[in-house]
């Protein structure tokens, strides 16, 4: 779950810009019992930290493992203060060095990749099974980084889960959002905003 009531305006502002630059991890590792290809942690770290420091963010990942679940407390600052964090847990497979230390970065590099909005499975597949967009036609024109900022600090004033509102709108990043679906976004996170 999301942490967002020490975030600031200018995270909002850094973060939404960052966003706009950030490439998706390529997928440089393989996974043979899936046959399938990812992005491993390594590969995640150097997509988005370069951008992020570009903008005054920073990333903090501290891990910790209570004999049961391994959790990972992923932390996005701003150089003038502000910040975000975001708690992911899970039972690894083994309780071992070895498996804790397997579930640590899975969870770090999903975490990361989930905080930056950075997609980093391998969706080409998914991509020809749900592109049901004529072969031809242009995709649908995304939210300018004003109006990602906008949202991104009503997410914040209002606690809305990022997590939740992203999954709503079928969406990986704030900054793919389409521009049709701008004003509906604002109008439910009003909404809430008066309610609270």
């Amino acid at each position: 779950m999301m942490q967002t009531e020490h975030a600031s305006p200018a995270l909002f502002a850094a973060l939404a810009q960052a966003q706009l630059e950030i490439e998706n991890a390529a997928k440089n590792a393989a996974n043979p019992h899936f046959r399938s290809k990812y992005a491993d942690l390594a590969e995640v770290l150097n997509t988005v930290r370069p951008v992020f420091a570009k903008h005054g963010l920073s990333i903090v990942q501290s891990t910790g493992f209570d004999g049961q679940m391994v959790s990972v407390t992923t932390l996005v600052g701003h150089k003038d203060g502000g910040y975000l964090t975001s708690v992911a847990s899970c039972v690894p497979a083994k309780t071992d060095a070895q498996g804790v230390g397997s579930a640590t970065t899975y969870l770090r590099r999903y975490s990361l990749a989930a905080m930056a909005g950075v997609a980093q499975e391998d969706d080409d597949g998914n991509a020809a099974a749900h592109d049901r967009r004529p072969q031809g036609s242009k995709p649908e024109p995304k939210i300018s980084g004003d109006q990602v900022a906008e949202i991104m600090q009503l997410v914040g004033e209002t606690e809305t889960d990022l997590d939740k509102f992203l999954a709503y709108f079928k969406v990986s990043a704030v900054s793919d959002l389409p521009a049709s679906a701008y004003e509906r976004a604002i109008n439910a996170l009003n909404k809430k905003k008066e309610v609270a």
